[in-house]
Formats: structure tokens, sequence, C-alpha cells
């Protein structure tokens, strides 16, 4: 049955691929079409679920080969698909997830004159994330994660007629470049050191090595966290993320909740072998994932602009992500098990973003909104359901998943249980209260309209995968942890097997009790102070931390210091080195030859006189040379 998954990237791909080429007649149906093509992907990977589960878990893991790609001497490498537990997780999220924000986008981008563009664009960003997700080498993954940059870019830009927008487009992309330029360098470095590019050649190749490729392993999965901060923007690649909400809300969706910004945790966790023998860079990745997870906490409490909020939201998400992944055999099914759930409760929230947007004149200020529970009732439910997921409410998605990271980050010995441990519990609380603060300021409170608004709900098709994602973000934690989610992983991961013989420096109660109380502490602030009192439609100056979380804590700034200015130096003293040296050079040996060309031109005169005497002095010189010869 694996023989059919070379579907799941060809459907999406063959929709992007008659879109584009295929204008007039499709501007109708197109978008349908491209809709249609993507639930076809998610029937394929549900087909490869059922009959994976029907497989003992040692054969779960199936190598499809598609075609002969690299052959160049004696090296060869085959462009083929790995399905595992691993990837099928993956392509069931990245299918569903995709399919319900195409049906959202049909309600959405409904009067939007390039709406079957916007379609292909769609479908081309789902087909090279399935194509990144289910590679079976390393070369083939990164044709997928550069395709996913290509998508971005151009989905982000969509308005580009717009300039901020399009600048947006352009600094996602070029923050990329950055973490790409790492994930190339990491997978020059595997083949250089274990002579293969294949997933399970270098799963194979890290383990059998261990301790004594300890330093290049090390190299390898600090490169990896280079690649993985750029796509899931991780401090100090993390930027472009606000930015990216400048694309129309589905994209939004789809970025933070399904694709993009996942491949990085994919990435890392998919690379465990290397990063199990590599103590430091595993380190590495914690640190940033605990840096990031704070950060954009504490962003999110100082944006007024519901996407923005939501994006800050998403940054500190997947560094609950991307510290689990850091903690090794311990976390990493934790680190899979938050981003499933996350991906239905973010995305639905997105989803009831634009329909707030939808129906408050595409405006994004929370500070003109309040009050819209009873104006867009859908839409209120639905996001209370991802609210209270992603607050950690018991019982839901997100007090399973994240409450299984926050438990594991107080496992180890030393200092790093009671940092990381005590960092993500504080955090809980600090996401409890900016998500209510959102949650509030929004659907509650007084009403701060403008004159000519007119709330209304939004249509069937974009309230439907809104309603569905809200059943995802209630139950869905726990359906997975009945039915065994972490012990599926475990053949792939080994993290849930060996997470049983670790024990956290506190008691689970009392971790649970803990953050219980300060997601508690945080909702309550948010109440009184976005709730209960009024909110100012002119936000407030706020204090020096109010400030710089506004600004992105000067993110753009110090890259313009470190990157933008010493470009511009470096291009600038490049032009001058062209200028003087290159052109001045090759000017110089022009002017040369031009002034012996025109020299020696003055010798064809006409005149047969000069050319007799050219012919004695000619012959003159000859007789000289013989003499001299014989002499």
């Amino acid at each position: 049955m694996a023989g059919v998954a070379w579907l799941l990237v060809a459907l999406p791909l063959a929709g992007a691929a008659l879109l584009l080429l295929v204008r007039r007649p499709l501007e109708r149906v197109g978008p349908i079409i491209a809709t249609v093509l993507s639930w076809g992907s998610f029937v394929v990977g549900a087909i490869l679920l059922v009959e994976m589960i029907g497989r003992s878990p040692e054969a779960r893991a199936q190598h499809l080969t598609l075609f002969s790609w690299l052959p160049v001497g004696t090296f060869s490498l085959d462009a083929g698909m790995l399905i595992d537990q691993l990837s099928v997780t993956f392509v069931l999220l990245i299918t569903f997830v995709g399919s319900l924000i195409h049906v959202y986008s049909l309600g959405y981008m409904a009067h939007d004159p390039d709406r079957r563009k916007f379609f292909a664009f769609l479908n081309l960003f789902v087909a090279a994330m399935l194509l990144l997700v289910t590679a079976d080498s390393y070369l083939l993954l990164y044709v997928g994660w550069e395709g996913v940059g290509l998508a971005s870019y151009l989905l982000i830009g969509f308005w580009n007629w717009n300039p901020p927008y399009a600048s947006a487009a352009n600094k996602a992309f070029i923050a990329n470049r950055i973490g790409d330029f790492g994930l190339g360098l990491a997978i020059m470095a595997m083949f250089a050191t274990f002579g293969t590019v294949t997933i399970t050649g270098v799963d194979r190749a890290a383990q059998a090595a261990g301790d004594q490729a300890g330093t290049m392993l090390t190299v390898i999965g600090f490169l990896l966290l280079l690649g993985a901060c750029g796509k899931s923007a991780q401090f100090p690649l993390q930027s472009w993320l606000g930015d990216a909400m400048a694309g129309p809300t589905p994209v939004s969706a789809l970025i933070h909740a399904a694709t993009m910004v996942t491949a990085g945790v994919y990435l890392v966790v998919r690379a465990h072998p290397v990063y199990d023998h590599a103590p430091v860079a595993a380190l590495a990745v914690t640190i940033v994932g605990a840096i990031t997870l704070t950060m954009g906490a504490i962003i999110g409490c100082a944006k007024d602009d519901i996407k923005k909020a939501l994006a800050a939201s998403t940054m500190s998400q997947i560094g609950y992500m991307m510290l689990a992944a850091g903690l090794g055999p311990v976390g990493y099914a934790f680190a899979i098990f938050h981003l499933v759930t996350h991906g239905f409760f973010k995305a639905g929230m997105f989803l009831g973003a634009g329909s707030v947007m939808h129906g408050m004149g595409d405006r994004v200020d929370m500070r003109t909104f309040g009050g819209l529970s009873g104006k867009m009732k859908i839409t209120w439910a639905t996001f209370l359901c991802g609210w209270l997921a992603i607050i950690g409410f018991p019982f839901l998605s997100g007090f399973f998943s994240k409450d299984k990271i926050i438990e594991a980050a107080f496992v180890g010995e030393g200092w790093r249980p009671w940092v990381f441990g005590l960092t993500t519990m504080l955090v809980a609380g600090l996401t409890a209260f900016y998500m209510s603060r959102l949650f509030f300021m929004t659907f509650h409170g007084k009403r701060r309209w403008l004159e000519d608004d007119h709330p209304h709900e939004s249509p069937a098709s974009m309230t439907v995968p809104m309603i569905i994602l809200a059943v995802g973000s209630v139950a869905l934690g726990g359906v997975l942890q009945a039915g065994g989610f972490l012990d599926w992983l475990a053949p792939v991961t080994g993290g849930h097997a060996g997470a049983a013989h670790h024990e956290p420096v506190l008691p689970i109660p009392v971790i649970t009790g803990g953050t219980l109380l300060l997601v508690a502490l945080g909702v309550g602030l948010a109440w009184a102070r976005y709730w209960r009192a009024d909110v100012p439609v002119t936000a407030p100056a706020g204090s020096w931390l109010t400030r710089a979380a506004a600004r992105d804590f000067y993110q753009d700034d110090v890259n313009h210091g470190l990157l933008v200015v010493p470009g511009n130096a470096l291009v600038e003293a490049a032009t001058l080195a062209d200028d003087s040296g290159v052109d001045q050079g090759t000017d110089g040996v022009g002017r040369a030859v031009l002034g012996a060309s025109t020299r020696l031109a003055r010798l064809q005169n006409g005149f047969v006189r000069s050319y007799a005497l050219t012919m004695l002095l000619g012959v003159v010189l000859v007789l000289a040379a013989v003499w001299m010869v014989q002499s």
C-alpha cells in the first residue's frame, strides 16, 4: 500500500501546476479543484495510516523508491519516501488542517480577483511540506524545505501591491535563507562524515559512531539547529514571524499551525540520533527553546494587533516544542504531541481572527473591538475552545500536551531541571494572561466599535472549519493520550519508552498544581484589566518592558546593526573595488590595446612610397640579422 504514497505530493503539486498554467477556464472552479486535491492527499494519508496500524511496530516503517536521482560516479542517491509513524503523523496534520484552511479560504477569498493564483500557492505550500516530511534523505528534504520557503514568500506577499506586505515577504525569505544555509552545511557535513545523506543511513552511522564522532555530530547538530531556527522562527531568527501576518489570514493559519513553523521541530526530532550523541548541541536546542518561549510570551502581552498577538503565541508554543526536543529521549514524543494539538487550536484561533476581521472591516486592532460575543456567536464559541486549550484548561488538548513538556522539563540533574522547568511553568502563567487578554479584549467588555462598524457572523464555508478545529481543540489531546499516541511514536523517536525511567525533581501533582495556579492567576489578572475595567482605545505608553516587547525586543534594530549595516558596507566596498580595481583594470587594458592599434593603423596610410620604404627597412633588417648570425 505504500506504493501510493507518491500521490501525497503529486495531487497538490498537480493542482498548483494546473491552476498556474490554465488561467481563464479555471477562474471559478480552480479553487474547488485545489481544495478537492488537498483532501485527496488526506485520504491517501488516512489509507497509509490504516495499513500501517495493521503491521507490528517494528515493521511499520516503509521505504518507497521513486526514481534514480543523483547517480554520480560510485555515489548514487535515489529519490524516495520514508513512510513511518512520524511522517504519517505530519502528513495527517498537514493535509487535514491544510484542507480545512482550503475550505475556509473559499469563503474568505471569495471576492479576491486573484483567488485562482492564491489556491495554486496553497496547493504548492501543502505539496512542499508533504515532500519535506516524507523525504527519505536530507537532500530531498532540503528540496521540500526550499519549496516551503518559496511558497511562504508567495503567500505572505500575495497582496504585494502594498509595499509593507512585499517587504514582509522579503524579510521572511531572507531570514530563512540564513537558516537554510545552516541546513545546507549540515547536509554537506553529514556526507563528509558518514558518506551518506539518507535519513536511515545517517541514523545508523551516528548511532554506530557514538562518541567517536562527537565533535562532528556536535557541528552537525548546531547547523541543523540554525536551519530549524530560521524555519520555526526561533531565537535569534524569529523577527520575520510577526511581519508574516501581512498575508491573508488563511496563510497565517497554514504557516503557524500545520506547515512552515513546524518544520524545524520535525527536523530536530527526525535527526534525534545526532543529538543523542551530541549533548552540547542538544542543550543548545533546549536553551533556544527556553529563550524563544519566554520572549514570545512577553511580546504577546504587548501586542494590540490580534494576528500579531497570535503570531507571538506561535513563537512561544514552538519554543515549548523545541525545548522538549532538546531534552532528549524524555522529550521527543512530547514535542510532537504538543505540535499536533497546537496545530488544531492555533489554526482555529487564526481562522477565528480572520472571521473577526471579516466582520469588522478587516481591522486587527483589538482595542477597537470588545463585546463581539453577542454578534459573532459561532466565532466566539470556537475561539473559546482554542483559548481554553492553549492556556491548558484541565482535560482539554493543551492540558495533556503542554503539561507533558513542563513535567519533562523538570527531569534531569543539577541546574537544568530547575531552570527549564520553572521557565516552562512561569510561561504557562504568562500564556494564560496574554491569551486571556486577547480573548477578553476581542469578545467581552464594553463595545469599542467605530461608528460604521456592523459586526456579523461569517458564512458557513468559514465557520464549519472553525467548528471542526474547535472539536479537535477540546478532545484531540485526550483521544491521542488514551489511544497510546506516545507509544505509537516510540519506535521512531525512542522517546516515550525511555521516559518512564526518568522522574521529575518535583512530584507531578506539585508541578500540575503549580502550573494551574499560575494559569488561574494569569486569567484573573487579564479579567480584571481587560474585561472588568475599561480598555482605552488608544494604547498607553506603558513601561520600558512593554515598549520593548511591542517592538519585538528591538530585534529588527539588532538585525539592522548586525546584518544590514555591515552588509551595506560590504556591498559598498565591493562596488568600490569593482569600480577602481576591476573596471579600471579592464578599461586600462582596453585603452592600451586601442592606443597600440591606433598607432599601428597609421602605417596603413595608402602611399606606395611609404610601403616601399617599409619593405626596404625590412630587407635591411633581415640582411643585418643574417650577417650577425654568420659572423
